[in-house]
C-alpha cells in the first residue's frame, strides 16, 4: 500500500488572499473552481487556515483577547457567522461533505497548544477526568498569536486534550491538518504528541508542520517519522528576494523528499491575491512572469507541496494555464529525487536522479546563452530534449544550450 501522501500534496489553502478572514462561501468557491478546472491535473486539497474559529478575524493581524468559538471540551468550532453550515454543533462536517462532494480534500489549520480561553474557564477535557487548566504550559506559548497556551505533555491530559482534537476532526471528515507553530522553535513533544493522536484517531489525515523559520537539517528524522510535509522557512509573498531564498534551501533539503515526507518550500503567491491578507493590498502576483516560472520549475524539480494561495476564480487564464502545465507538473510526480548538480555565480542546475528531468536557473539579472556539456550535470547525452515550458523538442547534442532571461528558468525533459 502507498504511503499517505506518496507523492507531494497540491490544494490551495486560503491565507495568501484571505488571510485570518476567509468565509465558507470564499471557500467552496474555490473549492468548485479546482473541480472544474483543475483536479484533473492533480489539484485536491482545500485548506481552511488560522482563526476560523474567531468570529471577528480580520486582515492584517490579530485581535488580542480574542472570544473564539469553542465547544463544552475547549475544542475550536467554526464561527457560524462565517461558515453558517457549522451552526447548531455541526462543525466543518457539512463543509467537508461538501468538497468531497466534488472530488476533493478538506483541511484545516491548527496552532499548537491549548486555548487559553478553554484553560481560564477550566473546560474539562473529553472523556478524561483532567481540565484545561491542568494540561495548560504558560512557559511556552506562541510569539506571534495569543489564541492558545502550550500544552504540558508531562500530564496525561496533554495527550488526551490532541486526542479528541484529532478524533473531532476525523468525525468532520478532515483529510489534512496543518499544524502551526510546532517547527520554529521546535516543539518535539508537542509534534509527537499530535502524530500519536490522529493515528488513534481512525482517520487518514496529511500532517503539515509550520512555520519553519531557521529549522535545523538536524531534526530531518524526527520530521520524517512524525510529519507528512514540513516548512523550510518562513511564510513566502510574492517577492523575488523569497523565491530567491529557496535555492539554498531546497538544495539543502532535498535529500530527504521522499513518499510520505515532503520539505515543503511554502505556498505559491500566484493570481490574485492579497483581498484580506497579512501582508500588501489586493493584487495579481507581483512576481513577474519569468520569476513566476521560476518558482514552479524549482518547486517541482525539488518535489516541494504546491498550495495555491490566491483566490482562484478572479485569478488570470494564464494563472491557471501555469499552475495546469501537464509536462511540468509531470516533474513533481516523477518518482526518483532530483539534486542540484551545477552552480557557478548566478547559474545553476537541478537534475532529477536518473536522468530523466533537467532545470537550468537564472537567478541573476542579465539574460544569459547557456551552453554545457551534458557531462558538467552528470548526465549523458540525450537523444531527445524537450522544453517543457514551451511544449518544444529541442535539438539534442553533446551541449545542452538554452536561453535564461533574467530571474528565469528552463525545465527539460530527456529521453
Amino acid at each position: 500500500m502507498s504511503p499517505l501522501a506518496a507523492v507531494p500534496p497540491m490544494g490551495w489553502n486560503s491565507w495568501d488572499v484571505f488571510g485570518s478572514s476567509v468565509t465558507e462561501a470564499e471557500t467552496r468557491a474555490n473549492a468548485e473552481f479546482i473541480a472544474e478546472h483543475m483536479a484533473e491535473h492533480g489539484w485536491e486539497y482545500v485548506v481552511v487556515d488560522i482563526q476560523w474559529y474567531e468570529p471577528k478575524a480580520r486582515a492584517g493581524g490579530y485581535n488580542p483577547g480574542a472570544e473564539l468559538v469553542l465547544d463544552e471540551h475547549g475544542l475550536p468550532q467554526p464561527a457560524p457567522n462565517r461558515f453558517p453550515s457549522a451552526a447548531g454543533g455541526a462543525g466543518f462536517k457539512p463543509l467537508a461533505d461538501h468538497i468531497h462532494s466534488l472530488g476533493l480534500k478538506f483541511g484545516v489549520h491548527i496552532l499548537r497548544g491549548v486555548p487559553r480561553q478553554a484553560v481560564a474557564a477550566d473546560a474539562p477535557i473529553k472523556g478524561t477526568p483532567y481540565t484545561a487548566s491542568q494540561i495548560a504550559d504558560e512557559d511556552r506559548p506562541c510569539a506571534w498569536n495569543d489564541d492558545n497556551w502550550g500544552i504540558d505533555h508531562s500530564h496525561p491530559g496533554g495527550q488526551a486534550y490532541y486526542d479528541a482534537l484529532a478524533r473531532q476532526f476525523a468525525d468532520w471528515g478532515v483529510d489534512y491538518v496543518k499544524a502551526d507553530d510546532m517547527i520554529g522553535p521546535y516543539w518535539a513533544d508537542e509534534i509527537e504528541a499530535l502524530r500519536r493522536a490522529i493515528d488513534r484517531s481512525g482517520r487518514d489525515m496529511v500532517l503539515s508542520l509550520s512555520p519553519g523559520v531557521g529549522l535545523p537539517i538536524d531534526h530531518a528524522e524526527h520530521l520524517k517519522a512524525h510529519s507528512h510535509l514540513w516548512r523550510i522557512s518562513g511564510d513566502l509573498w510574492d517577492r523575488w528576494r523569497d523565491v530567491d531564498g529557496q535555492f539554498d534551501l531546497l538544495r539543502d533539503w532535498a535529500p530527504h523528499a521522499g513518499p510520505g515526507h515532503w520539505p515543503d518550500a511554502d505556498m505559491l503567491p500566484l493570481g490574485r491575491m492579497g483581498l484580506r491578507a497579512e501582508v500588501g493590498e489586493p493584487r495579481e502576483s507581483l512576481l513577474t512572469l519569468d520569476e513566476q516560472r521560476t518558482m514552479l520549475t524549482l518547486w517541482c524539480i525539488a518535489r516541494s507541496p504546491l498550495m495555491v494561495g490566491a483566490d482562484l476564480p478572479s485569478s488570470s487564464p494564464e494563472t491557471i494555464e501555469l499552475l495546469t502545465d501537464p509536462e511540468v507538473l509531470a516533474s513533481l510526480r516523477h518518482p526518483v529525487g532530483a539534486r542540484e548538480v551545477w552552480r557557478e555565480g548566478d547559474l545553476l542546475a537541478w537534475a532529477s536522479e536518473d536522468g530523466a528531468f533537467a532545470a537550468l536557473f537564472n537567478r541573476g539579472e542579465a539574460d544569459v546563452e547557456l551552453e554545457l556539456p551534458w557531462s558538467a550535470l552528470g548526465l549523458a547525452g540525450p537523444e531527445r530534449v524537450r522544453d517543457c515550458w514551451n511544449r518544444a523538442d529541442l535539438a539534442a547534442g553533446d551541449h545542452l544550450k538554452v536561453r535564461l532571461r533574467p530571474h528565469g528558468a528552463a525545465l527539460l525533459r530527456l529521453h
